[in-house]
């Protein structure tokens, strides 16, 4: 990927929900979903990220992110997003 945010941004890479199933087994596809995905892997972090004077988040992180927030690029057959860092809304740690 050859993807640099600026400043105060991070790009995002979409992490798919696990497949979902109805209370009574019934495995919902794809075409039924009809909200994107708010939750991704940093894969790339702007200059402003690494300064200290933000709370950063780092490559490699799952993060959560509004709902209507940044700007999609397709590039190379895959899908991102450009976000700033306050469009973060949390850290996802294991």
């Amino acid at each position: 990927m050859n993807l640099r945010p600026l400043n105060d941004r991070i790009v995002v890479e979409f992490v798919e929900e696990e497949e979902k199933k109805t209370e009574s087994g019934i495995v919902l596809p794809d075409t039924a979903k009809k909200e994107k995905p708010q939750q991704g892997k940093v894969v790339a972090v702007g200059k402003g990220c690494e300064d200290g004077e933000l709370e950063s988040v780092k490559e490699g992180e799952l993060v959560v992110f509004d709902k209507f927030a940044g700007t999609k690029v397709n590039l190379d057959g895959e899908e991102f997003v450009i976000l700033s860092l306050e469009d973060v809304l949390a850290v996802i740690e294991s």
